[in-house]
């Protein structure tokens, strides 16, 4: 997701190399640590709900919600022979990288949780590393997608470090074969979010993947309104379909204003639009042949019995469609609750070890593995929407 601040990510990624050394080794040493005794076992959530990515982290507060309320009304995880439930720990990190850090600090040195869940930002994520290996607690973020974020400056794995998501290159990659194979697009145009390393990665990976021309490169920002002029642009290069790598409330407003304007082209997006709020800015009958890559879709329910009762159990409790991110935080959940049960302990060390080792794991966005980078290995979903509707969606292995 959104990265900004880089002079504060980088000063971060510093502090991180000097304290990380001593977790890179194939196996963790078991004497450090969080560990929760009786019969509770504190997971933290280190999330932003305010600030600009407020309204992403109160999603993923409810996917996470749900996930302890059902797996506490179950008596709790399998520890051994015991049943711990959960005691969760929520925190707002107020979307900056200093509240991140702060929040990681508090939730792992005196709150005492085995586990976190969050950031949801690349941003936020990356800033709190140097305090989650210095307490060597684990974190699976729902949504941190830059390709580095997993990973320390010499390539290596972070040990401590874990996502449900899937990373920017394999959504842009993605996003382009479809465009190639699907589409059939020859030419192709680019309106891309250069306020972030979100849209900026994704279209660079678009770029490299996609096989025809690319006859338009336009940037904008978030918060941007207005389009017209870059559309008016891309209009007259006579594409194919448009790549728009961004989140849907600056990509609702470029779809009705490209439909206003004539261009009926493919618009094809990734997974900052899966949300119901992309085709309410836009309007539902400006939003046609709109496409987008996501690890969560509304139809995965046909094919996933655990995506079919988490959108059941999901309208019944908060009265609204299950969104992706809030899908990406319960499946957070699950993989943090999988790892317990299958290192049978609560150490925070055990629990990293056993998160990089999970294979074949029943998920809303479908069955995961973890692969030797700390990313998720499932099938990734384009969604194809008309009239305002989520009419199919395609998984791609």
């Amino acid at each position: 997701m959104k990265q900004t601040m880089k002079k504060v990510v980088a000063a971060a990624a510093a502090v991180m190399s000097v304290g990380i050394m001593a977790g890179c080794s194939a196996k963790f040493a078991t004497t450090k640590g969080n560990e929760s005794t009786g019969d509770t076992i504190k997971i933290g959530m280190n999330i932003e709900l305010s600030g600009a990515a407020g309204g992403y982290g109160n999603q993923m507060k409810q996917g996470f919600q749900l996930a302890v309320k059902q797996i506490n009304a179950k008596g709790g995880i399998q520890v051994g022979d015991k049943k711990m439930k959960i005691t969760p720990v929520i925190q707002d990190n107020k979307s900056t990288t200093s509240g991140s850090a702060s929040v990681t600090a508090q939730l792992t040195a005196k709150d005492k949780v085995s586990a976190i869940v969050g950031p949801a930002t690349t941003n936020d994520g990356t800033a709190a590393i140097p305090n989650l290996t210095k307490a060597s607690v684990p974190s699976v973020s729902p949504s941190a997608t830059d390709p580095n974020y997993t990973l320390q400056k010499n390539g290596k794995v972070q040990p401590y470090v874990f996502r449900a998501c899937f990373n920017n290159d394999l959504q842009g990659e993605t996003a382009a074969h479809y465009a190639d194979n699907t589409i059939k697009a020859k030419k192709v145009a680019i309106l891309e979010d250069n306020s972030s390393d979100y849209g900026t990665g994704l279209a660079k990976a678009f770029k490299q993947a996609f096989k025809g021309t690319i006859v338009s490169t336009q940037s904008f920002q978030e918060g941007d309104k207005d389009f017209n002029a870059l559309i008016t642009a891309i209009k007259a290069k006579n594409v194919d379909a448009i790549y728009v790598p961004g989140y849907y409330s600056e990509a609702g407003l470029i779809i009705k204003q490209a439909r206003q304007a004539g261009v009926d082209v493919p618009i094809i997006g990734s997974d900052g639009m899966a949300d119901p709020k992309l085709a309410q800015i836009a309007g539902a009958t400006n939003t046609n042949d709109i496409y987008y890559t996501t690890p969560f879709s509304t139809k995965s329910g046909e094919t996933n019995a655990v995506a079919k009762a988490f959108m059941t159990d999901f309208k019944a409790e908060y009265s609204e469609d299950a969104p992706t991110f809030s899908a990406l935080a319960y499946d957070s959940v699950l993989m943090i609750k999988q790892a317990i049960e299958d290192a049978k302990s609560t150490n925070s060390v055990k629990i990293a070890n056993a998160l990089a080792k999970i294979k074949d794991m029943p998920a809303v966005t479908g069955t995961t593995s973890v692969d030797k980078n700390h990313d998720p290995e499932k099938p990734i979903v384009i969604e194809s929407m008309q009239n305002g509707k989520v009419v199919a969606a395609t998984a791609v292995k």
